[in-house]
């Protein structure tokens, strides 16, 4: 009997737990509501807390320290109320007056819970709370600092905009609201994240966003279950297809607004998450990867002419280390004979076998890039001449290192930044190629490559084929494949997403 009332109790207890809590409303003493700000907020050393009083009735104005701009609160609140003369005998009468009248802060609302006003002060709104009244007035006076507008290191252009995305999402939002003056442009704001309540916008045309694709990017992002988001990278996973393994993303990035303008208007879906920078897109293909806004600011011949040379870097990048292996190894017969004799006097000379002389090159490579990034920048030079020194001549002048290995190292590195965006799947897939080269030569690397092929051809992002629109192939999307045609054909038909070949996206309520 004991155990079974234990287990009632227990049961009891666990289902209260998982109730979510009641929201708490304010009541109409001052104190009172004080009182709880003051508990919540004990030993936080940026809660602001200001009393007033007019005439008998007190009043206090609560905010947090650095959030605010002290100059826009002190001219928009504190002066009307105190050199006014506030009319009403009530509380809520004075409350009133005040709000109608007095305060001109542009962004304002009433909240009546302790939620809502959490929230308020916490993301740079400051509460007015009169005694004899249970409503606050929320007052949008942020003042808190923020890196100003500039060119984001990353993407790097030699025309257009040089503007880019801070970690501000207002201004953010500012940016793209700029180039595209339309009612069509939405903005929905979310919350996501049970500690952080860090803000998330999903930004789209109306009229070109399919709206079974934009429902299930919403069931996605409701289903995040973190305490903090602190960065964009949080919720790419729960953006990709369930049980999807591949190593390339269906999730896009980039830092300019330009670039996710253009991207919104093929149908496409932004997600921007404050205190970050980079913005989301989705879906995302995998020919995107090879499109930069600098392509469609050339001439039509010579961005197609750059096009292709990414696509030959892609390849040199993945496949050439596996290459070299397998065919020095297994088919040396298909080297012409100069080249042949220069690569075995060099692995002649060398203690380790071509394999494995090859991946410790390319590993020690990665180390010195990723010392380069994380090095404080005073030392960024050292790391260079040691680089250069050590892995360059030393190594090869001591019969350590061949230097055609080396260069076909060299060559390698230089490929992989054509496309900085598509750098983690390709540091990947040149190990996985060195190793199966090695070990089956030529025959090995035709079929890994296959299977690459294969996994990305059964990649699906919404419902959309991610190597759309070469699988299903589209003889008019290959305008902006292949090639980069010129404007006059290109504004002919924007092709949206979901109006590929293959896709499984059925939207009726979209306007065609």
């Amino acid at each position: 009997m004991k155990n079974l009332e234990h287990f009632i109790d227990v049961y009891i207890n666990e289902k209260d737990k998982a109730k979510p809590a009641k929201t708490k409303f304010f009541s109409k003493s001052l104190t009172e509501n004080i009182e709880f700000f003051k508990r919540k907020f004990s030993q936080s050393a940026d809660f602001s807390l200001k009393y007033l009083n007019l005439g008998q009735t007190p009043c206090a104005i609560i905010s947090i320290a650095g959030m605010i701009s002290k100059d826009t609160l002190t001219q928009s609140v504190l002066l009307p109320i105190i050199n006014f003369d506030i009319k009403g005998k009530t509380g809520e009468e004075k409350f009133n007056f005040i709000k109608d009248n007095l305060v001109v802060a542009c962004d304002q609302t009433q909240v009546s819970n302790f939620e809502d006003a959490f929230n308020m002060i916490m993301s740079g709104f400051a509460l007015f709370a009169v005694d004899g009244y249970d409503s606050m007035l929320a007052l949008g006076v942020q003042g808190f600092s923020f890196r100003s507008i500039s060119e984001p290191a990353s993407e790097l252009m030699q025309r257009g905009s040089r503007e880019g995305f801070i970690e501000a999402l207002m201004v953010n939002l500012s940016l793209i609201r700029r180039r595209i003056k339309s009612t069509d442009l939405k903005f929905e704001l979310m919350q996501l994240g049970k500690v952080s309540k860090t803000s998330i916008c999903l930004c789209y045309l109306e009229s070109k966003v399919s709206k079974e694709i934009l429902g299930k990017v919403k069931k996605n992002l409701e289903k995040i279950n973190l305490e903090t988001i602190l960065e964009s990278g949080y919720i790419i996973p729960y953006l990709e297809s369930q049980g999807d393994f591949s190593l390339f993303s269906s999730v896009g990035m980039t830092e300019r607004p330009d670039t996710l303008c253009g991207k919104i208007s093929e149908g496409k879906i932004a997600i921007l998450v404050d205190g970050t920078p980079n913005a989301l897109i989705v879906p995302y293909f995998f020919v995107e990867y090879f499109q930069h806004l600098d392509d469609y600011s050339m001439h039509s011949y010579f961005a197609t002419f750059t096009r292709w040379l990414k696509y030959m870097a892609f390849f040199l990048s993945t496949l050439l280390p596996g290459l070299y292996v397998g065919i020095s190894t297994f088919n040396p017969e298909i080297l012409p004979g100069p080249i042949l004799s220069k690569i075995a006097l060099a692995v002649g000379t060398t203690p380790f076998s071509l394999m494995f002389e090859t991946i410790i090159i390319h590993l020690i490579y990665e180390i010195m890039r990723e010392a380069g990034l994380r090095i404080p920048r005073p030392l960024g030079h050292a790391v260079s001449i040691v680089g250069a020194l050590v892995i360059g001549e030393t190594a090869v002048s001591a019969g350590l290192i061949g230097a055609p290995t080396l260069m076909v190292v060299a060559l390698t590195a230089i490929s992989s930044y054509v496309i900085p965006n598509l750098y983690e799947p390709i540091s990947i897939l040149k190990f996985a190629f060195i190793i199966v080269g090695g070990l089956l030569g030529i025959w090995g690397i035709m079929i890994l490559f296959t299977l690459v092929l294969v996994n990305l051809c059964f990649k699906n992002t919404y419902g959309i084929p991610f190597t759309a629109p070469l699988a299903p192939f589209n003889i008019f999307a290959m305008r902006d494949v292949i090639v980069r045609s010129g404007w006059s054909f290109l504004a002919k038909k924007i092709i949206k997403v979901q109006d590929f070949p293959g896709s499984e996206v059925k939207d009726r309520n979209v306007k065609r």
